[in-house]
């Protein structure tokens, strides 16, 4: 069975979805929107977290992501966090198009603010090396992309599409029917996007069922997983928010990430 490349690039494309699927919960434009919530002082996550899922296409199993959060010494005398994403295709996939991709941020562990993003890419025939560092206090992003560095202007408070994730899990409450514009950073380019909490939605999956809320996010590039422009991703209805599930449309039916391991909390040593 032969995979049209375009269309693997879709499903293996998804590499980074479960990083950027949340791209949308960055700070908005600083001079035309009012500023987000703060997050939650009691975090629902820690190091030690870890999630896996499970990359289908068209009922073809394309690949694997994990997510996980991790200890880092202090920054600039604040404690800090390692959020890390990484995902593989399968052994069949990446007879046609391999995917290698790995993130790490590191983060204020207060405030998620991010200080740093190194995003090593792999996919296809594609190799690009990212290293983001955040100027917060001058509002400037010094971006290098394969040895080439550039200074870009950036709202202060911006986050990373790793970062952003784990910033709209510590919101205090999701209320459905609310949306708003915000900001993000990809790729050297600063977008605005749409995001909307749709509604409650009860799902079954390994870890039973659980009632979640529907988050879709308007993107208005195709990113590195061609999607025609709607992400949704599901989280658990609770203090944690766990992200359950995720679906990207593409060119032919859509690419789904769907959590099979990590929903227990992690016991500390």
């Amino acid at each position: 069975m032969t995979l049209p490349e375009g269309h693997l690039r879709g499903s293996a494309g998804l590499s980074l979805a479960i990083s950027l699927l949340l791209a949308s919960c960055l700070l908005s434009d600083a001079t035309a929107q009012p500023p987000l919530p703060s997050v939650k002082s009691d975090r629902p996550f820690a190091p030690g977290e870890r999630f896996t899922y499970v990359i289908s296409w068209l009922n073809i199993t394309a690949g694997k992501a994990v997510m996980e959060v991790a200890d880092s010494p202090p920054i600039q005398g604040r404690a800090a966090l390692r959020l890390l994403t990484a995902a593989t295709s399968t052994p069949f996939v990446s007879r046609f198009y391999p995917v290698d991709n790995r993130v790490e941020s590191l983060v204020d562990a207060e405030t998620l603010i991010p200080q740093r993003m190194v995003f090593r890419r792999r996919e296809g025939k594609r190799k690009n090396d990212f290293d983001v560092v955040f100027h917060q206090s001058e509002g400037t992003i010094t971006a290098t992309k394969d040895g080439v560095t550039d200074k870009l202007a950036a709202p202060p408070g911006i986050h990373d599409s790793i970062s952003s994730l784990y910033y709209y899990r510590s919101l205090p409450s999701l209320v459905p029917g609310s949306s708003q514009m915000v900001t993000v950073h990809h790729d050297k380019k600063n977008y605005k996007v749409e995001v909307r909490v749709e509604g409650l939605e009860r799902l079954k999956g390994p870890w039973g069922e659980v009632e979640t809320v529907r988050v879709l996010a308007i993107m208005p590039f195709q990113g590195i997983f061609l999607n025609e422009g709607n992400i949704q991703i599901w989280l658990t209805n609770d203090a944690r928010h766990v992200p359950v599930m995720m679906k990207a449309k593409v060119v032919i039916g859509s690419v789904v990430a769907r959590l099979v391991e990590g929903f227990r909390v992690p016991t500390t040593p």
